[in-house]
């Protein structure tokens, strides 16, 4: 079967419905985005702060205190189960472009890295391994950007004709 290019040949109907999903899919998305920023500045510092707490800094504008067992095992939970359905299916879309080979496969495999690599360096990082706070912003971004040029390459091949 060939994939390559199979979305340009879709009736207008499916484009319009992947079309949908793909806008509101990338709302929820860059929602969850905006919420991290506003909870832990979106900088390495802040991500150990938003885990770890900072109740030993007297001048912290907002208290936060050290996640519990539950609560990091229900967020690494939560978001690897969910991140791994919605990159298994922006992947899926993703396979049925067309594009270079190499470019399709780093498409599809890296955010699957990156959701492990992200959630389970905030379990690691809460467990004390502070070096992993690095790990995070820097998956976080490379999952972001992932995210980013697939769903732009799927939008841009849906409105183009075959």
């Amino acid at each position: 079967m060939h994939l390559n290019g199979l979305i340009l040949t879709f009736p207008k109907e499916i484009k319009l419905l992947i079309g949908a999903f793909i806008m509101v899919l990338s709302i929820g998305f860059y929602t969850g985005l905006l919420f991290v920023g506003e909870t832990s500045s979106a900088n390495p510092n802040g991500i150990e702060e938003q885990y770890l707490g900072n109740e030993a800094d007297e001048a912290a504008d907002i208290m936060r205190f050290k996640k519990s067992p539950q609560e990091m095992l229900t967020l690494v939970h939560n978001h690897i189960l969910s991140m791994s359905i919605i990159f298994f299916l922006v992947g899926l879309l993703v396979s049925i472009t067309k594009l270079n080979k190499k470019i399709k496969m780093f498409l599809i495999v890296e955010p699957f890295i990156s959701v492990i690599l992200t959630f389970g360096g905030l379990y690691l990082l809460w467990t004390g391994m502070l070096w992993m706070k690095y790990i995070v912003m820097f998956s976080g971004l490379l999952m972001t950007l992932t995210f980013t040029a697939s769903t732009v390459i799927i939008l841009k091949q849906l409105f183009q004709k075959s």
